[in-house]
């Protein structure tokens, strides 16, 4: 069995490093891929409302983000950026732009920002756009919340068109241009890797992947309906589950609100996300270990249990 690829989210590890101290997080990307993982992600959010914390804030620092669980200080560095900073350090590590909220930026600038930091990476960008579910960051910045999945396709359409040639036109409901050229172009026509995903495999959801993904990403631990629905969804358009990245978890029960999880039980998901057909994983370091000195004994340690673990 080809083992696991491992990707270690970077986003919100902030009881684990200073917010502040962003070298941090760059050294944190090169312990994960001088242990052997396959990609680093950054998330995104632009700004943060009160609504952030509208369902409770976790209750465990450590957790992941969720809808509605944060701190409305919670601190989101650009995610692009961020990542721009990790590509020049590293080398072969792949770079995942995840949850990025495409409908708060224009496309062509958000074209531009993709090539480049594609063209850095030499190919290593693996970008995950969303809409997302911040009521409060929508209407801070002036877009419409409630057009932000059709704004989203009318980008994914733009993204292609500039991508692949110049110049290119597109005359839409939110988004119209005629003869511009956004060069330099990313590292092939198509762009960077695209995965999507979400709660729950919605029918917008799905037509995203079906047309422009190489990778599915739920959010939480997998479904075998979804599953199901992203397989017949393939096959309507002539293409086989087996050419898209299935990207599973990690997922664990803190003992206490004030304690790590152990990392053993966060593990022992992955042999049955493997038979669903899932073989790369998510795991956040923060939820693991408080100590930042500590991060890089951490990865070498996921490594080697998964790869006891899956052989």
């Amino acid at each position: 069995m080809t083992a696991p690829r491992m990707v270690s989210v970077l986003s919100e590890n902030w009881t684990m490093t200073d917010p502040r101290d962003l070298r941090s997080v760059v050294r944190m990307a090169q312990e994960a891929e001088d242990a052997g993982f396959d990609m680093v992600m950054i998330s995104d959010h632009v700004i943060l409302g009160p609504a952030a914390g509208d369902q409770g804030r976790m209750a465990n620092p450590r957790d992941y983000a969720m809808p509605g669980n944060q701190d409305p200080s919670t601190s989101w560095p650009t995610s692009l950026l961020l990542l721009a900073a990790i590509a020049a350090a590293t080398t072969r590590i792949r770079l995942g732009a995840i949850a990025l909220i495409a409908p708060l930026r224009h496309p062509l600038i958000l074209a531009k920002d993709l090539a480049t930091l594609d063209l850095l990476g030499e190919g290593r960008l693996v970008i995950q756009p969303t809409v997302s579910w911040h009521l409060d960051e929508y209407q801070a910045l002036g877009v419409p919340f409630a057009k932000r999945g059709a704004i989203l396709d009318e980008e994914l359409e733009i993204w292609q068109r500039v991508w692949a040639q110049s110049p290119a036109s597109f005359h839409g409901e939110f988004f119209d241009f005629t003869d511009v050229y956004v060069d330099p172009k990313p590292r092939t026509s198509r762009g960077p890797a695209m995965w999507f995903g979400g709660a729950t495999l919605t029918d917008p959801v799905l037509g995203r992947l079906v047309k422009y993904g190489s990778g599915f990403h739920p959010l939480g631990r997998p479904k075998a309906d979804d599953v199901a629905k992203l397989q017949a969804g393939l096959m309507a358009v002539g293409r086989s589950i087996e050419e898209i990245e299935m990207v599973g978890g990690t997922r664990v029960e803190f003992p206490d609100a004030n304690s790590v999880a152990p990392l053993p039980q966060a593990l022992e998901g992955i042999p049955a996300q493997l038979e669903m057909g899932f073989r790369t994983f998510c795991i956040k370091p923060s939820i693991f270990i408080d100590e930042r000195a500590d991060h890089a004994r951490f990865c070498a340690e996921v490594i080697k249990r998964v790869t006891d673990l899956t052989n």
